[in-house]
């Protein structure tokens, strides 16, 4: 988020990606197409040229298609937190965007599965008192670290509200 699009006097506090663990699959996903287009090439196979060259076409493509779009949703998900509210910007080429007020959210929750534990990484629910459903921050980088910070602005924004 850019200052721009700040409302007078409010500021980044944190400003998150997903954690890169989304990028884990595809990248090996990657490496093991390369590794079949090189023995493709290295080996003697008993076919023409030019079916080696469709088949190398066929793994290029298949290899773009499965890296490119979860890295693209990797680099183009956002999470903010400024001190007045949690904002989740994604999208490659329709971005959308949702806002949470921080005087509005009642709860904020975490959850973190093994493989979680191992990245330390996890999803942070928050929950705003609406119809909508909460929202979900799917692989939050220290999400715990990130729940505390949140749970402190929502404190701080509601004793000077009350005074």
């Amino acid at each position: 988020m850019r200052e721009e699009h700040l409302a007078d006097g409010e500021t980044i506090v944190l400003q998150l990606r997903t954690h890169p663990k989304k990028v884990i699959k595809p990248i090996l996903l990657l490496l093991v197409l390369v590794a079949a287009l090189i023995a493709l090439w290295v080996l003697p196979l008993p076919v023409d040229q030019i079916v080696l060259w469709f088949a190398t076409l066929a793994i290029v493509v298949l290899g773009l298609a499965a890296a490119a779009a979860p890295f693209l949703r990797w680099r183009t998900t956002r999470y903010i937190v400024t001190n007045q509210r949690v904002a989740l910007r994604t999208g490659i080429l329709t971005q959308t965007g949702r806002d949470i007020p921080l005087y509005r959210i009642n709860n904020v929750t975490f959850e973190k599965q093994l493989s979680d534990r191992f990245f330390g990484c996890g999803t942070l629910v928050i929950s705003d008192g609406t119809d909508q459903p909460g929202m979900v921050l799917e692989d939050v980088p220290d999400v715990e670290q990130v729940q505390r910070t949140l749970q402190d602005l929502i404190r701080e924004g509601k004793q000077i509200s009350d005074d």
